[in-house]
């Protein structure tokens, strides 16, 4: 048994998890999403380390040191790594556990740090090695910690790593950026089972709304996915990934009011939609559509999708610091914005 055991750790065999068991408390941050989903693996998932750069209260792998214990000297018994304040080298340790093969590597903090790793993301997209990088605290909603601490362009940098191919020929990384709790269970089911690249997971600070009633939230495994008006021919479409999916669909409404036909489609991995057919593409985003974008992160960041007939709304400076409330409003991300803005196309 221990024999078939070490086989198959040593394989990459994808460990079975009941992902449909796993229960999500609606309208909770990503974060926390993602805290319930590692307490799952911990004790599902036997050969599984994960590290933080002493961020585990933040981050919420604390979901996962809850099930175990961290190393210590002389006792390696357990399955978490304290990092300490050190992002490139943690990044390094987890690269190096997967190498050596056996071990299902992960490790957090939050999303601007990702900046110290970025020579090992690199790599590890090089080598083709599965390591799971969580990030937290995804955009300027982080709040009064202030524009440190508020990444901008950090998704548009991470996410070239999904253009850019392995020598296999595939997206040398995954980059999934789940838009509410159920959909953060989706992007980690996508991540164990991801066995030939890194994978990253990007996650929100703040609680965010569940997506509306009915949304087949494995559908993201698509890469991107109709939210809300699927049964119509849309005036416009709305895209948007992670927190900023909840803000297009209220703001859908108030243009549904208005007598607008709206599409609202959840896009948490650009890379995975670009892997698909041709056909379910143009299903979810017809290429001469009329599409507004919105994103926490740099425009670029979407204008991938919003095509030729697109427009996108997002941040071109730094952040500030205040409450994400009022950051929300004084930076434009709100129902009544993406209204105003749509009219204005």
């Amino acid at each position: 048994e221990l024999s078939v055991k070490m086989t198959d750790v040593f394989e990459n065999k994808v460990p079975e998890i009941n992902w449909e068991a796993i229960q999500q408390k609606a309208g909770s941050a990503t974060r926390n999403a993602s805290a319930t989903v590692l307490g799952v693996l911990a004790t599902q998932v036997e050969n599984m380390i994960v590290a933080s750069a002493d961020l585990s209260n933040s981050d919420k792998t604390d979901g996962f040191l809850k099930k175990t214990h961290a190393f210590t000297k002389n006792d390696f018994s357990g399955a978490f790594l304290q990092a300490g304040v050190s992002e490139l080298t943690m990044a390094c340790l987890s690269i190096g556990m997967a190498l050596h093969g056996g071990v299902i590597a992960a490790c957090a903090t939050f999303f601007v740090f990702s900046d110290y790793m970025k020579p090992a993301v690199r790599m590890a997209a090089l080598m083709e090695i599965p390591v799971k990088f969580i990030w937290t605290h995804d955009a300027f909603r982080v709040g009064e910690d202030g524009p440190t601490h508020e990444p901008v362009e950090q998704e548009a940098q991470i996410r070239l790593m999904e253009k850019l191919k392995n020598h296999k020929g595939h997206n040398s990384m995954l980059v999934l950026r789940p838009a509410d709790a159920e959909e953060t269970t989706q992007a980690w089911k996508l991540a164990v089972e991801n066995i030939s690249s890194p994978s990253a997971l990007i996650l929100s600070r703040q609680d965010i709304a569940a997506l509306p009633a009915g949304t087949d939230h494995t559908q993201s495994a698509k890469g991107a996915y109709i939210v809300a008006g699927s049964d119509e021919k849309p005036d416009v479409i709305l895209v948007a990934s992670g927190s900023e999916v909840s803000t297009l669909v209220a703001g859908a409404e108030l243009l549904r009011r208005n007598g607008m036909k709206v599409r609202v489609v959840s896009a948490p991995s650009e890379g995975l939609f670009r892997s698909q057919s041709k056909e379910y593409q143009e299903t979810i985003i017809p290429y001469r559509a009329k599409v507004f974008g919105l994103t926490a992160g740099l425009p670029v960041t979407l204008q991938g999708l919003a095509g030729v007939n697109g427009k996108v709304f997002g941040l071109e400076s730094f952040g500030f610091s205040a409450p994400y409330k009022v950051l929300d409003e004084k930076l434009g991300f709100t129902p009544d914005n993406v209204y105003n803005q749509v009219k204005s196309m």
